[in-house]
């Protein structure tokens, strides 16, 4: 532990400044400048010099970038699929949920459109919100409010608001997916601009 600290701090940009400042001190001396001051001169001069050093600045945290965050996110995707295969739905709700997990698988599928979706943060975030928390959290709530409405017959029915939770989903992924390809659609069009600007340049 002592070692890393000594070496840390030789390695430091204030120690690095002041021995810089320092050999100039010696330089000085040699030069005839210092005279029997000189061991004053190269201390103070090295002292100067670490006090004028820019401070070490931390190093940032190692996130992961968002192509490993989507790897990530298909598996937990694959999870998600594989418990929602052993959940009992309403055709009605199980045909909105096959809607949606279509457009994500789409959006997951390896290859340009995540690729895409990779330079999209907030996107890759959405997404992410859907798969580990928006889709579990709707399904889950419907089946254990489907036992208490057995026990209270005549409520409201569980599935017209599970119904609705995976329209609203299915309508913000769409959104997503639109989002995507108007990126792509202005990406094409800035291609279309630079050769019509460096045709007409030469």
């Amino acid at each position: 532990m002592a070692t890393s600290r000594l070496v840390g701090f030789l390695e430091s940009r204030k120690n690095l400044t002041g021995s810089a400042c320092g050999i100039a001190g010696l330089a000085l001396t040699f030069a005839g400048v210092a005279g029997p001051y000189w061991p004053v001169v190269v201390a103070g001069l090295y002292g100067a010099g670490a006090l004028i050093a820019p401070p070490e600045r931390p190093a940032l945290p190692d996130f992961p970038d968002p192509s490993a965050q989507l790897e990530e996110l298909r598996a937990d995707f694959g999870t998600l699929r594989t418990y929602l295969d052993g959940v009992e739905l309403p055709p009605a709700a199980a045909g909105r949920l096959t809607e949606l997990t279509e457009v994500l698988a789409a959006l997951l599928d390896p290859g340009w459109v995540a690729e895409v979706l990779a330079q999209d943060p907030e996107g890759v975030r959405a997404l992410s919100r859907a798969v580990r928390q928006d889709i579990p959290e709707a399904v889950d709530t419907f089946v254990r409010t489907r036992w208490w409405t057995r026990l209270t017959p005549g409520t409201e029915p569980p599935e017209r608001h599970l119904e609705r939770q995976l329209g609203l989903l299915h309508e913000e992924s769409e959104r997503l997916a639109a989002a995507l390809r108007e990126t792509e659609a202005r990406r094409q069009e800035s291609h279309t601009r630079y050769l019509e600007d460096r045709g007409r340049s030469q």
